[in-house]
């Protein structure tokens, strides 16, 4: 049965079903109060009744902190909560009862005006992973279904990769920059990302099954690096006794990048980033005949998509191999 009553300046609805968990919420009209109340009778009555105080009570801002503050790894923590800044500022006061398609194109729309695609993919990314922990997880309901909205279609991964002779060309123009000079042999024999390079350690390097340790990385599952001839060289020069402990580098990621830009001016070489040089490795990987779970297992990439972001084969080096 339900209850109207007078309570302060609101008019409180309270329904009341056998079997079911009592359900109430206040309006300013008694007329509103009296059809809420017949509704959700009629809804328990045809058991089509859902619970929506928690959808209605937590709003985009509650959900993304709860979320947030799930996840133990701090690092992953810091790069999720950079992403759902935007997200938090545009939405965090709509309640996910509230929440629409309309919403996030809205927001998809905003942002594409003023960051990348790839980055908007993200935060879309981010908020859909919420929604639907919210829903799996924490029984919000979502009546309509889980808002949603179509994420732009990311550009083309860079094709840029090293032309010939510019590597030596590259080298020579780093000569001054020993350190960096170094870091750019190992980027291309190891597909290494910059910070996963700067932050060698000694006592990660096996001199035994040449490879190389890397237990902080960007997806944050570690990897280990084989390590070609001219890899084992550049570590062994720079390194020392085998026997050291510390970093191999030192030397700070956006030095690293700034060096690269002025070498690459003195070069002569248009186009290309330090970032590139990640592409170039990978590609090679491939053109050395190694498959994709081998490359992938080198580079750290989960997923095949991302995988092949990061692959540009030559043409010329396919036709020889298809006459071997």
């Amino acid at each position: 049965m339900a209850t109207i009553r007078k309570l302060r300046s609101k008019w409180q609805a309270q329904v009341r079903i056998k079997g079911h968990k009592p359900q109430a919420k206040s309006f300013t009209l008694r007329s509103d109060a009296v059809a809420w109340a017949r509704q959700v009778e009629t809804e328990i009555q045809r058991g089509l009744f859902v619970d929506t105080a928690v959808a209605e009570q937590m709003t985009v801002r509650d959900a993304i902190e709860r979320y947030l503050t799930s996840i133990n790894d701090q690092k992953k923590q810091r790069i999720e909560r950079s992403t759902a800044r935007p997200v938090v500022a545009s939405l965090g006061h709509i309640s996910l009862f509230n929440l629409h398609n309309q919403h996030l194109a809205d927001f998809r729309d905003e942002q594409l005006k003023l960051v990348g695609t790839t980055t908007v993919v993200h935060r879309l990314s981010l908020l859909s992973k919420v929604l639907k922990i919210a829903a799996q997880e924490w029984n919000v309901p979502f009546p309509k279904g889980i808002p949603g909205v179509r994420k732009p279609k990311r550009p083309r991964g860079r094709d840029r990769r090293l032309l010939d002779g510019e590597l030596d060309q590259l080298l020579d123009a780093l000569s001054e920059t020993p350190q960096v000079q170094q870091i750019v042999i190992l980027a291309v024999e190891t597909a290494m990302r910059r910070g996963e390079l700067v932050k060698i350690e000694r006592k990660h390097i096996n001199w035994n099954t040449r490879t190389l340790h890397i237990p902080e990385t960007k997806t944050g599952v570690p990897r280990d690096v084989p390590l070609s001839e001219r890899a084992i060289a550049v570590l062994k020069a720079v390194s020392g006794c085998a026997d050291q402990l510390g970093k191999v580098f030192n030397i700070q990621p956006d030095s690293v990048s700034q060096a690269f830009e002025r070498a690459c001016k003195r070069a002569g070489i248009e186009g290309l980033r330090f970032h590139d040089l990640r592409h170039e490795a990978t590609s090679r990987f491939f053109e050395m005949g190694l498959n994709t779970m081998e490359v992938a297992t080198i580079t750290g990439h989960k997923t095949l998509e991302m995988l092949s972001r990061y692959t540009h084969l030559r043409a010329e080096t396919l036709v020889d191999r298809l006459a071997s």
